[in-house]
């Protein structure tokens, strides 16, 4: 059986020591990290592949909700919360399971059986995208449907609680920028927390400027720096 890697999220240490012992007494589990924050779970994902985040919900700087929110790729994510609340917004953002502390083990290892037993479907799932994927996005503009292709899209900006999708005009539609993204295909890249670039548009690096073919020039964020010269 697969040795699954995996994160602790949580900043209470007692918590967390709960959860390492819990994660010690299943053979093919493995901690990659004992976080006490969401800014160090982003770091240990960045060099790390990861199979399940067990994810408190409140932390400080950065709630777990809004962690995942940000994640283009996410591993299953098992959320450990004193917190019934959030149960509804945590299934909408897809986590395998919701556990109430204080849980007991046996309720921990249901949390764990659901993500062992997803490979085979999430596989199934992987080659059905591959072979199916969508060209298009449909957005909210002006109480209109409006049906944008992703090849035409050259960059996005962030407008608050909006959106501005550039293509040969501008599109302004009321979502985040992290929510589109996810709905975006591999060549698109987040390259400042106010822009995303198509990647096929790039002309040029230009110190912490990139260049687009439509001669727009956006700033590049230093925390998306690497992520961009990993990507040239």
């Amino acid at each position: 059986m697969k040795t699954l890697q995996c994160i602790i999220a949580d900043d209470e240490p007692i918590a967390r020591q709960i959860l390492e012992k819990y994660i010690g007494a299943i053979p093919n589990l493995e901690i990659v990290a004992s976080c006490k924050n969401a800014l160090e779970v982003i770091a240990v994902l960045q060099e790390n592949p990861i199979d399940i985040l067990f994810l408190d919900i409140n932390m400080p700087k950065l709630t777990g909700l809004s962690l995942l929110k940000t994640l283009q790729q996410k591993p299953n994510v098992i959320i450990t919360t004193a917190y019934p609340e959030y149960a509804v917004e945590g299934f909408e953002l897809s986590v395998t399971d919701y556990l109430l502390k204080p849980f007991s083990f046996e309720r921990f290892l249901q949390a764990v059986n659901k993500v062992q037993q997803k490979p085979q479907a999430v596989t199934s799932a992987a080659t059905e995208a591959k072979e199916t994927k969508p060209t298009s996005v449909f957005v909210k503009s002006d109480k209109k449907l409006i049906k944008l292709d992703f090849d035409a899209i050259s960059h996005i900006e962030a407008y608050g609680n909006y959106i501005k999708v550039y293509t040969d005009h501008m599109v302004l539609t009321p979502q985040t920028l992290s929510d589109f993204l996810e709905k975006l295909p591999d060549h698109f890249l987040r390259i400042h927390k106010s822009f995303v670039i198509n990647f096929n548009y790039l002309k040029l690096l230009d110190g912490n400027q990139v260049l687009l073919q439509n001669d727009i020039k956006l700033p590049i964020g230093k925390s998306y720096r690497k992520a961009v010269l990993d990507r040239l």
